[in-house]
């Protein structure tokens, strides 16, 4: 599906990972009214993410689950991976009010995994038209997340998968699903370089 089919207007709009950039541009370009359970997670496998929409997020993060990692790259906050899933916590349990061994903000963070889910698994039931947004390496994976989406999203829709590579601005690419996007897009500065790039992929995009 080309990218000018992907514009229109959605009841709901996800981010699949791989890292916090889709919900950071989702975010800047007022398409983000409410975090998506991956938002600030890194799940580098999409094989990972799909093994976790296939079992609708049972046991996630469970505190059993998880395996302290080391710090993240702003010294804010422990790193900490769920070893059922090999998807790690980033932004969870700032370094000031936990240790690597005693999460003291774990019951808190709990709750906001499970209101999250619960709006995740709503809103795939009773959508009209909802968008999914994954950075990430493109591989025959995508395959797999398109044909668990269509056995439990109720109603449409669409998926936007973006890999940066060393190309320069925006590169298209065929898919042979009518209702998924392939992108490739400029890796060298993802976190700085890019919100013109991605704004012209949301640009014509909106929420009801």
């Amino acid at each position: 599906m080309e990218l000018k089919a992907l514009k229109g207007r959605y009841d709901a709009i996800f981010s699949l990972g791989s890292n916090c950039s889709p919900a950071i541009q989702l975010q800047k370009n007022n398409l983000r009214p409410y975090a998506g359970v991956l938002d600030w997670m890194n799940s580098s496998s999409l094989e990972d993410v799909n093994n976790l929409l296939r079992n609708r997020f049972n046991g996630f993060m469970q505190r059993s689950n998880l395996t302290f990692e080391g710090i993240d790259a702003h010294h804010r906050n422990y790193v900490f991976k769920d070893h059922l899933y090999n998807i790690n916590s980033v932004h969870d349990f700032p370094i000031r009010l936990n240790t690597p061994d005693n999460l003291v903000t774990y019951s808190e963070f709990r709750s906001k995994m499970d209101r999250r889910i619960r709006r995740f698994l709503e809103k795939i039931s009773t959508c009209d038209h909802i968008l999914f947004v994954r950075a990430g390496k493109i591989d025959h994976a995508i395959l797999d997340l398109h044909a668990i989406l269509s056995s439990f999203v109720r109603h449409q829709f669409k998926l936007l998968l973006v890999e940066y590579t060393g190309v320069t601005g925006i590169v298209e690419h065929p898919c042979s699903l009518d209702n998924v996007t392939l992108l490739e897009m400029q890796g060298h500065d993802i976190w700085r370089q890019n919100d013109h790039l991605w704004k012209t992929v949301f640009d014509g995009i909106s929420l009801d």
